[in-house]
């Protein structure tokens, strides 16, 4: 797996609405903000299926309504194709959630 450069991460980011780079490290970062915990919890036990099948894991910590996740590649010791298409899913699995 190849480590993706900073400025093509960036580049890609106009594909992934809500994503942002992390300021500190090499990571997309994102605030999920859902209606109350249930459906929360329901996002994340949807993503975690998902994640699960891809063998690539987010960082993420859940607060009530709100789940904040960083993704980046620990085996190439910044951002990959992986940390790309995972966000992608968890921008869908966000939608599904929502619409119930």
């Amino acid at each position: 797996m190849d480590q993706l450069m900073r400025q093509e991460a960036a580049a890609r980011l106009e594909e992934l609405p809500g994503w942002a780079l992390a300021d500190n490290r090499d990571a997309l970062v994102r605030r999920f903000v859902f209606a109350d915990f249930v459906q929360a919890f329901a996002f994340m036990s949807r993503v975690a299926e998902v994640a699960e099948a891809l063998n690539h894991h987010p960082e993420w910590t859940n607060v009530y309504r709100m789940v904040d996740v960083a993704l980046t590649t620990h085996d190439v010791g910044g951002l990959s194709e992986l940390d790309f298409r995972l966000a992608a899913r968890m921008s869908e699995i966000e939608a599904q959630t929502r619409a119930g």
